[in-house]
């Protein structure tokens, strides 16, 4: 039973988005099945916008100040 894209991890999504894209991209594929992967494949990329805008708005409440303005700082992310 796969797992409903509301409940994968931003992760999760993209790792399947990944392994959809290789599976569109071989030839051998039905065209039925091309756009029932392509229609998950939307799903799931909305499903991690939806997840990153989220984040983003959880670290522009972190960084404002004690009086409510919104402090900038440089996010520094490690890259793996």
């Amino acid at each position: 039973m796969e797992m409903k894209i509301e409940n994968m991890s931003f992760e999760e999504a993209v790792s399947k988005l990944e392994e959809i894209v290789k599976e569109l991209e071989n030839e051998n594929i039905s065209l039925e099945s091309s756009m029932e992967k392509f229609e998950l494949g939307v799903k799931l990329s909305s499903s991690c916008l939806k997840k990153l805008k989220e984040a983003e708005k959880k670290i522009e409440e972190l960084t404002k100040s004690k009086d409510g303005k919104l402090i900038t700082k440089e996010l520094h992310l490690e890259e793996k």
